[in-house]
């Protein structure tokens, strides 16, 4: 018999908080949904005060998700609580998650309370929580580097008002496994009713120990862990969901643990959130990265060919990966391409299916091979949920090292087709200049990077454009056969995810995200 680690996810809320990651609210319902099949306990859906837009997708994710509990996030404010249970009421298991800052730097210089103000605060707060709800989480913000007697304090108080659930984070991804793990030792040893409670985990990455922590407190105590999908979040990320999950797996045998995650759909999830958010996974990253099951040194092929545990300690079927092959050509039938995609995670519906076997048709007549990189590539480049204000129609480019290079494009704009030639100083440049004179827009280019999802000189080319304008930011991604065309299509990607947000900015009577008094 092991003990069960409660998985809370947070991509909706902490990993939506990444720069120029966006959602809206059919991909957040999307996302919500594979979550909730793959077993997750908890998912944390956002910040209701935030905004308007907020409000809607924790309230439209509660009223959909079918077995997961789900939390909204709330300050130790009366609004902020009753605004986060308004959204969430709907929910089968609603849980409000409210939280306040207990380290001396974030109490002096942030919400310039005293540690008396702090308690009070936690008691008016958290029984105010308890009086709407029956499952209350309390977060002691900066949790890493608060006092412990002080942090004990807090606890108990929570506890006493109402609290279920207690989370300690590393918000700003400071200690050290062994640091991280005492703090749960001896929030155990001293906080009176902490058997009333459960103990959770939340750690950031700052300096890449996030699921190292976790494992910490996980063998001091904790038995909930708050995670993220492909690790993202603010600035270095979360810890990541697959990362602990795979670890209780594989190391059961020194960690007598359990989840109930089905983990065949971990790189479903992985890919989702990657389409969705336009963050690429690194291929080196853990568990799911395109090199996580990749051996190209002799010595480590001649072992997997022997016997695939010399270099796996996990197979790549446990976490839903296929080996790679070559799948289909261009002889393949509808009803196979279908049963490929679904196979890899992807089920769309008849009108997307006929566009998207469309796209393989012209693409498997332009490659001698098309790989099952290929097949997600053009799922996960299927037409936005986005408002598409703008759509890519055609691109020509001239281009060499005689003359400038000279950029023919065909937009769509609000249904209407504009196009023009306007030149570069390359085929990429002319072609950004190009959509930014079309669409009248001068963002700024932050991130510019480009992938080959195959090999072979044939291979599609991935590309990641990210845009800012002031505090806002759009991250997307765009594929094609043709490098540029691709470039294209991201870019135009991310300005359609960039006009969303702006306009909703605008739209919106955004709360103020300052702490207020209870």
């Amino acid at each position: 018999m092991t003990e069960k680690i409660y998985i809370f996810d947070t991509t909706l809320r902490d990993g939506e908080q990444s720069p120029g990651a966006s959602m809206n609210l059919d991909e957040k319902l999307q996302i919500a949904e594979v979550l909730d099949s793959m077993k997750v306990d908890i998912i944390e859906a956002g910040f209701p005060i935030a905004s308007n837009g907020d409000f809607e997708a924790v309230s439209e994710v509660s009223k959909h998700v079918k077995h997961s509990t789900i939390a909204g996030l709330a300050r130790a404010s009366f609004r902020d609580i009753d605004r986060a249970w308004e959204a969430v009421q709907y929910a089968k298991s609603p849980r409000i998650h409210t939280f306040i800052a207990t380290s001396p730097l974030h109490m002096k210089y942030k919400l310039k309370k005293t540690e008396e103000e702090v308690l009070e605060a936690i008691k008016k707060t958290v029984s105010h929580a308890r009086n709407l709800c029956d499952n209350i989480e309390w977060s002691c913000e900066d949790g890493g580097r608060s006092e412990l007697e002080f942090l004990y304090q807090c606890i108990e108080l929570a506890i006493n008002s109402g609290a279920s659930t207690i989370n300690i984070p590393d918000t700003v991804g400071y200690t050290l496994p062994e640091e991280f793990g005492k703090i749960f030792k001896n929030v155990k040893n001293n906080v009176p009713n902490i058997d009333k409670a459960i103990l959770s985990t939340h750690t950031h990455n700052d300096l890449g120990l996030a699921t190292a922590n976790n494992v910490a407190a996980i063998k001091q105590g904790a038995r909930q862990v708050e995670c993220t999908i492909n690790g993202m979040g603010e600035r270095a990320g979360n810890s990541s969901l697959e990362e602990i999950v795979m670890t209780l797996k594989v190391k059961k045998d020194l960690m007598p643990f359990h989840t109930d995650i089905k983990t065949e759909s971990i790189m479903k999830a992985s890919r989702l959130v990657s389409s969705i958010t336009g963050f690429p996974v690194q291929p080196n990253k853990a568990i799911v990265g395109a090199n996580a099951f990749a051996h190209e040194a002799g010595i480590h092929q001649d072992g997997m060919l022997k016997h695939a545990g010399t270099y796996e300690i996990m197979t790549p079927e446990s976490i839903g990966l296929n080996k790679s092959s070559l799948v289909l050509g261009k002889h393949s039938g509808k009803h196979a391409f279908s049963e490929k995609l679904k196979e890899l995670g992807y089920e769309v519906g008849d009108n997307a299916l006929m566009e998207l076997f469309g796209r393989f048709k012209d693409l498997a007549d332009k490659k001698k091979e098309i790989f099952e990189e290929d097949l997600i590539a053009l799922a996960e480049d299927r037409t936005s949920t986005y408002d598409e204000h703008i759509k890519f129609v055609s691109l020509e480019v001239n281009a060499g090292s005689v003359e400038k290079a000279e950029a023919k494009l065909k937009i769509e704009i609000n249904d209407n087709l504009e196009n023009i030639k306007i030149n570069g100083n390359g085929p990429v440049d002319a072609t950004f200049n190009a959509i930014k004179k079309l669409t009248n827009t001068e963002f700024k280019l932050k991130l510019y990077q480009v992938n080959a999802i195959t090999a072979g000189t044939d291979a599609q080319g991935e590309v990641t454009v990210r845009l800012e304008d002031k505090d806002l930011s759009s991250q997307a991604k765009g594929s094609d056969p043709d490098i540029i065309v691709a470039s294209a299509k991201a870019y135009i990607n991310a300005l359609n995810r960039l006009i969303f947000k702006k306009t909703k900015s605008i739209k919106e009577n955004t709360a103020s995200l300052k702490i207020e008094g209870v």
